[in-house]
């Protein structure tokens, strides 16, 4: 079985050459090719992949245009991916290559997806504390099964592969698109290392990101909770209208206040305003879906034959 290792890079340069060094190494005389997109990053990450790319030659490297997005990047190696299934990895150091033979061998067993799980994760407070809630809303959203943790150290059959990238949107969530196909899924434990050069790329933004991308590209539960606040939000002020203008009847020296009134517009102009931001969100990025909006633009590629649309 052929691997291909697809690894996207974002300032990676002081991880990147130690990466391929291992996986070179570990993966001497088996089958096998490595992936590398560069998501438009703002260090030598570019410079560092070109002179690998050179020096080894199952390496095929694409240089995109700009940054867009850890989903984008991965779908774009998936697409230039030749294997019989794809393992992605990050390029922080922080999965040692070698365990991508653990979530291989299960995929030659017969499963569609191996997901990596860790017994203890080697992130920091605010990454891990993301990675539940994306956990939870991936459960929710994606009716994803609740024993298993979607990881971006995973490891993906070629018929899956093959599906995955028919999706040509703008805004790609890979575990989502993956749910999409297929629940013949499982996933193994490795080992996890602490990041030991560079900084993670994960915050707040990025997380905000992925999760709109959940809400609005892969699910309608969204939309229909709203709706659901929308029909309680009106009994309660049918009830309440009830209640004030009997009150008003049986006393009627009940002087009636302001406050309450100042507190339920803000209120209720509040909720509105969240909820025509959310239907905007939907109707914005369906509008950059049909106006063609590219998953990525690419740059250069390296050992890579003839370019791939997308």
């Amino acid at each position: 079985m052929k691997i291909s290792i697809c690894i996207p890079v974002y300032n990676g340069a002081d991880t990147i050459e130690e990466l391929i060094d291992a996986i070179d190494k570990d993966f001497a005389g088996k089958d096998f090719e490595v992936v590398m997109v560069n998501d438009g990053s703002r260090d030598k990450s570019a410079e560092v992949c070109i002179k690998l790319a050179q020096k080894y030659p199952y390496i095929r490297f694409v240089d995109l245009r700009k940054n867009s997005g850890e989903h984008n990047a991965v779908m774009c190696a998936l697409n230039y991916c030749t294997g019989d299934c794809a393992a992605i990895i990050d390029d922080d150091l922080q999965n040692p290559p070698l365990e991508i033979l653990k979530l291989t061998d299960e995929i030659e067993k017969g499963y569609d997806v191996v997901f990596a799980k860790y017994h203890v994760k080697k992130h920091s407070l605010f990454r891990n504390f993301g990675s539940k809630v994306n956990d939870i809303f991936a459960t929710w959203l994606l009716e994803k099964p609740k024993n298993l943790y979607l990881c971006s150290f995973k490891a993906i059959s070629r018929p899956v592969i093959d599906e995955i990238i028919k999706y040509k949107g703008p805004f790609p969530y890979v575990d989502g698109l993956i749910l999409r196909v297929t629940r013949n899924l499982t996933s193994v434990y490795v080992d996890h290392k602490a990041r030991t050069a560079g900084k993670s790329n994960y915050n707040l933004s990025r997380l905000l990101q992925l999760w709109l991308t959940m809400f609005v590209n892969f699910s309608i539960k969204p939309m229909r909770v709203m709706m659901m606040i929308g029909l309680i939000s009106m009994a309660v002020a049918f009830g309440s209208g009830v209640y004030f203008a009997v009150d008003k009847i049986l006393h009627p020296s009940i002087q009636a206040g302001w406050t309450s009134i100042v507190v339920l517009i803000l209120f209720f102009g509040g909720l509105q305003t969240l909820f025509t931001g959310l239907i905007g969100e939907y109707v914005g990025k369906n509008y950059l879906d049909q106006n063609g909006t590219p998953q990525w633009t690419v740059k250069k590629t390296y050992n890579c034959g003839e370019d791939k649309t997308n």
